[in-house]
C-alpha cells in the first residue's frame, strides 16, 4: 500500500544579529527619541568644535581661517618644549594636580564614611546640606572669601596676633611654599561634599545584612567599615580614580589664576594659565591651540593606561 506523505513544514532562518538589535532599538524607540536631543547637543557643543585642533599644525591667522592659513607641522608643539619656563610649568602643573586628586579622592570618602556612621536622619541631612553647598559658589567667591580670611588684616591673622601665637601676621598668600597647600584645601572645601555625594550613593547600595551579620559574629565599628563599607565603595573608588587621571596635566585654571600673584609666579604658572596668556593676551592662538591638544592627548594615554593597570591589579576597570 502506497502512502503519501506530507511535505515537513519548512523552518524559518533564525533572525541576524543585526535584526535582533533593530528589533530592540524599534521596542526601545520612545528612550531613544528622549536621548536624540542629548546626542545633538554634545554633538554641536563637544564634536563640531574640535575641528579647531587644526589650529595647532597650522600658522593660524583669523582673516585666513584655519583652512586658508600655512601649514607649520609640529613647528607649535617644540616651540613649547623649547620654551625655558616650560619645567617649572609642568612641575607646578603636576604637583597641583597630584595633591587635589590625592586631596579629592581621601577627604570626600573620609566625609562619606563619617555621616553613614551618624544615625540621626536630620543631622545627617543638615552636614550633607552644609558640606555640598559650597559646589554652587563661584570660585570668584570662594577665592575672595579666602583672600580676605587668611589675609595679612584677616580674622585668622588677627586671632593669631591676639592669643600670642604668632609675633607678627603671616603673610599666608604670600608665601610660595604655602601656595600649593593653600590652593588645595580651597578646593577641597569646596568640592568635597559634592564629591562625597558619589560615596553615599555607593553606600546606600550595600546590603544591610551583611552589617548586620558581622554585628552577630562580634565585629566592632571599624572592622565592618574595613571589611564590609570599604570593599563596596571600591568600584566607585577606582572609577574615579581613573576618571581623575585625566586631568594630571590639568591643574585648576581658577585657583591659579585668582589666588595667584607676583610673588607666588613662579609656583602658581600652570598650564592653562599659560595658555590663557599665550592664546588670549598675546593672540598666539596656534602656540596655546597646541599645548591644549598636548594635554587632551596626554590625559586620553594616563585614563587609558590607569584603566589598565587597575584591571591588571583589581577586578574593577571602566572598560
Amino acid at each position: 500500500m502506497n502512502a503519501t506523505r506530507s511535505a515537513a513544514p519548512q523552518r524559518s532562518a533564525p533572525p541576524s544579529r543585526s535584526q535582533k538589535l533593530l528589533r530592540k532599538a524599534w521596542s526601545q524607540r520612545t528612550l531613544f527619541a528622549m536621548v536624540i536631543p542629548c546626542i545633538v547637543l554634545v554633538a554641536i557643543f563637544y564634536y563640531a568644535p574640535l575641528y579647531g585642533w587644526l589650529m595647532a599644525f597650522v600658522d593660524y591667522k583669523p582673516k585666513l581661517g584655519v583652512f586658508g592659513s600655512n601649514f607649520v607641522g609640529l613647528k607649535y608643539f617644540k616651540q613649547f618644549f623649547s620654551d625655558p619656563d616650560v619645567g617649572m610649568i609642568l612641575r607646578n602643573t603636576i604637583a597641583m594636580s597630584l595633591m587635589n586628586i590625592v586631596a579629592h579622592s581621601i577627604l570626600p570618602l573620609l566625609l562619606a564614611l563619617m555621616i553613614n556612621e551618624v544615625n540621626s536622619k536630620y543631622f545627617k541631612s543638615a552636614v550633607q546640606t552644609l558640606t555640598y553647598l559650597p559646589h554652587f559658589i563661584s570660585f570668584v567667591v570662594v577665592s575672595n572669601i579666602f583672600l580676605e580670611l587668611l589675609g595679612t588684616t584677616g580674622p585668622v591673622n588677627e586671632a593669631l596676633v591676639q592669643t600670642s601665637m604668632v609675633e607678627a601676621a603671616i603673610k599666608f598668600w604670600q608665601e610660595p611654599s604655602w601656595f600649593w597647600l593653600l590652593v588645595t584645601l580651597v578646593r577641597a572645601w569646596k568640592e568635597v561634599g559634592w564629591d562625597a555625594i558619589l560615596y553615599l550613593s555607593a553606600l546606600a547600595a550595600i546590603d544591610m545584612s551583611q552589617y548586620e551579620a558581622a554585628a552577630i559574629d562580634g565585629c566592632g565599628r571599624f572592622r565592618r567599615i574595613w571589611h564590609i563599607t570599604l570593599p563596596g565603595l571600591m568600584p566607585t573608588v577606582v572609577t574615579l580614580w581613573v576618571l581623575n587621571m585625566s586631568g594630571i596635566f590639568a591643574a585648576s585654571f581658577d585657583a591659579s589664576y585668582m589666588l595667584g600673584n607676583a610673588i607666588t609666579a613662579d609656583v602658581a604658572e600652570v598650564i592653562e594659565t599659560y595658555v590663557y596668556s599665550m592664546g588670549v593676551s598675546q593672540g598666539m592662538y596656534s602656540y596655546s591651540t597646541a599645548i591644549s591638544l598636548l594635554q587632551t592627548v596626554i590625559g586620553f594615554i594616563l585614563v587609558w593606561l590607569t584603566n589598565k593597570l587597575s584591571q591588571k591589579t583589581t577586578e574593577y576597570s571602566l572598560w
